[in-house]
């Protein structure tokens, strides 16, 4: 087995336990390692630290599959930890029965790389790595022997895929694809899920605690859901109560799909289809339309996409942050309550802070942090990779 041979001092993260090793933290390779292979890490004066997944196309040069350097990277590995993930979750009690649920969470489920998704009989898998490539028939044989799915299906087709050097990859494997739409509940609202050109896996899991939130601040609430996508918040605040929801994306297909959902929740969309309004339109630009015609609103969702894939696009993506919450500020009703959320990994939590502080301040209101919000838990985040914590969000009143 090849070895990878770290530069003096560069040890230190992989005894903190942290998963990844950069290009720069790599004094050389001895013997041959070709993508997705892998290799022992060892510190510059000879320790074994590791075995890893090589990747020589990355920046991050090798992801750790095992902290021990003794291990055996083998099928019966891949087993034993997409068994131990599946059954974290099942010790969860808030887990329990959710026909939507992420099974694998990549480093944080000592996985890196690997993504899995449940929507009832159908598993969705995501692999983003040289090493979850190099291993896709052992990780598709744990799926099925872990949770006896009747189907997976492969959603590979990330743009970070280029990053390793591999081309996107979709399509069954294993079992057909099942009759109909793949339909899941979400507290009680039914949501129709595409595997196929839905975003990320088909559906957005890790806000599923959120949407529960929104549903139970919505009674009586002029409602505003930017970025809506299909439709899940909006489905929520609907089902709380709110008076009216407002929703607006520039995808006019993922519109239409919103509205499919709507109308399958048929008690739901006879009792408030009058009180919501889907609108196709670039959101920034809308915003001001409704700040210059005087609108107002009692709560405000902002769920953008990611702005800021990588820490070298933080800058740019700043400035779009600050300029939606700015605007969401300047709409909010005195009292209302904004629901501002970035899943950049390139933005932390104290930068997203520092933004929302800013555009409160830019808009001439008081705020207040109400509460932190974050993905559900199905979504963990390794402590020791703090980089996991991709989804941060704040719930702020606005005076």
């Amino acid at each position: 087995m090849a070895e990878l041979i770290l530069h003096p001092g560069k040890e230190r993260s992989l005894l903190r336990r942290h998963p990844w090793v950069f290009d720069t933290s790599v004094d050389r390779l001895k013997g041959h390692a070709r993508p997705g292979d892998t290799v022992t890490i060892l510190s510059a004066d000879g320790r074994p630290l590791a075995k890893a997944a090589y990747s020589p196309r990355s920046k991050i040069r090798a992801r750790v599959w095992s902290f021990d350097a003794a291990a055996s990277i083998d099928h019966a590995f891949f087993k034993r930890r997409i068994a131990a993930s599946v059954a974290r979750r099942a010790a969860l009690p808030e887990l329990a029965g959710q026909a939507g649920l992420r099974l694998i969470h990549a480093e944080s489920d000592g996985l890196p790389g690997v993504i899995a998704d449940r929507y009832g009989d159908t598993v969705v898998v995501q692999l983003t790595s040289a090493g979850a490539e190099k291993w896709r028939g052992a990780l598709v044989d744990g799926l099925r022997n872990a949770t006896r799915c009747a189907c997976i299906y492969e959603r590979s087709d990330s743009e970070v895929r280029s990053l390793e050097g591999l081309e996107p990859a979709t399509g069954w494997l294993f079992g057909a694809a099942p009759a109909g739409e793949i339909v899941i509940e979400e507290h009680g609202v039914k949501m129709a899920v595409d595997i196929v050109a839905g975003h990320k896996t088909g559906f957005y899991l890790d806000q599923r605690d959120n949407r529960r939130m929104l549903a139970e601040l919505s009674q009586g609430r002029r409602v505003l859901n930017c970025f809506c996508y299909t439709g899940g918040f909006s489905l929520q605040a609907l089902a709380g109560g709110a008076a009216s929801v407002l929703s607006i994306d520039s995808s006019q297909p993922a519109l239409d799909r919103a509205v499919a959902n709507l109308a399958l929740n048929p008690r739901l969309a006879a009792a408030k289809a009058h009180d919501m309004e889907w609108r196709c339109a670039n959101v920034f630009d809308e915003l001001r339309k409704l700040k210059a015609a005087g609108a107002s609103f009692d709560l405000i969702v902002l769920d953008p996409p990611k702005f800021a894939p990588s820490a070298s696009h933080a800058e740019r993506a700043s400035r779009a942050y600050k300029d939606i919450n700015l605007l969401g500020c300047k709409l909010l009703a005195p009292g209302g309550l904004l629901m501002t959320y970035s899943c950049s990994g390139g933005i932390g939590v104290e930068l997203f802070q520092k933004i929302v502080a800013g555009a409160a301040l830019d808009a001439g209101r008081d705020a207040r942090i109400v509460k932190r919000l974050q993905g559900a838990a199905d979504h963990p985040v390794d402590l020791a990779f703090p980089e996991g914590e991709y989804l941060k969000g704040l719930l702020v009143q606005v005076d």
